[in-house]
């Protein structure tokens, strides 16, 4: 991911000015403002702006007049038991805004989080620049056999180098058609001054999924977490997964014991139904226990047997 002279001049110049507050600041997370996060091959997520840190996490749960009237390690247990017990609020006082890049097809799964105040550069006012998802070959996979919504193996050999080459030829030529209906290169000027061209609007629908887009995505840190829980897991598809795990780096730096304390409960944490409870207890009494006299199905029998670090 490369940025452009003056893209470069410009967050250089958001980072060089520098103002006086009375807010909590996060260190951490001021080192790491403004700077893009290269993510896939064109994109990045970049951190605008933010409000609150661990303390206003403790201060809404205290509702306390300062930052924090306990010590450290006190605001340590409360936010991990807020965190334990499920507890929202509090976690929703804290708020970041990002800046991110990223194709197409991303934003459209991305949008489903509807948890966020979201702007996305308009392709109505103006021309999307020429630039396109490709995949790294070890990201083209096969339809899984077993799961109608993931990957299976990865394609190799000719059919993985038709692939990449089809993705290629079809987003250039889809994009020299759009170019082509506007009457307009990217930087918007006239191609042929004896044609009007299409309304940007229109066509826009040309362009392929892979191409580029951008917004501001602005949550808070309740909603933020919730969307990390899905998005950062392994069963998230890696091109959303991916922007998830930069993300989860300005979270780290953000709010250290929230970030601690979502991964112990949420990340490295599993949910046992009343049924897989039972089979558990029956295990620790010693019972032998099989899927088919279990009451769970084949398939919930294998997550069973997979959080217990067990053979299915």
């Amino acid at each position: 991911m490369a940025l452009t002279d003056e893209q470069q001049a410009e967050i250089d110049a958001a980072r060089g000015e520098a103002g006086r507050t009375l807010r909590p600041t996060v260190p951490a997370l001021e080192a790491m403002l403004f700077q893009a996060m290269p993510v896939l091959d064109h994109g990045f997520v970049r951190v605008i702006d933010y409000m609150g840190d661990d303390s206003a996490v403790v201060q809404a749960a205290r509702v306390s007049y300062g930052r924090g009237t306990k010590a450290a390690n006190e605001d340590r247990g409360l936010i991990r038991y807020l965190m334990r017990h499920r507890h929202s609020t509090p976690f929703e006082m804290c708020e970041i805004k990002y800046h991110v890049k990223l194709p197409i097809f991303v934003a459209r799964q991305w949008i489903r989080h509807r948890t966020a105040n979201v702007n996305e550069y308009s392709a109505r006012y103006s021309i999307l620049d020429r630039e396109f998802y490709i995949p790294a070959a070890d990201a083209l996979a096969a339809q899984s056999d077993v799961n109608r919504q993931g990957r299976g193996g990865v394609l190799e050999g000719a059919e993985a180098a038709r692939v990449l080459e089809l993705l290629r030829e079809d987003a250039q030529r889809n994009y020299d058609h759009y170019a082509w209906m506007l009457n307009a290169d990217e930087a918007g000027r006239v191609l042929d001054p004896e044609r009007q061209g299409l309304a940007r609007e229109l066509a826009r629908m040309n362009l392929t999924l892979n191409t580029y887009t951008q917004w501001y995505w602005k949550t808070d840190l309740y909603n933020l977490l919730h969307f990390l829980s899905l998005r950062a897991d392994a069963h998230a598809q890696h091109e959303i997964r991916v922007y998830a795990e930069a993300m989860l780096e300005t979270v780290r730096a953000w709010v250290p014991h929230c970030f601690e304390a979502f991964s112990d409960y949420r990340v490295g944490a599993v949910t046992l139904s009343a049924q897989m409870l039972a089979i558990v207890k029956r295990m620790l009494d010693g019972e032998a226990v099989e899927q088919a006299g279990s009451g769970l199905s084949k398939r919930e029998w294998r997550e069973l047997m997979a959080m217990l670090g067990r053979p299915a």
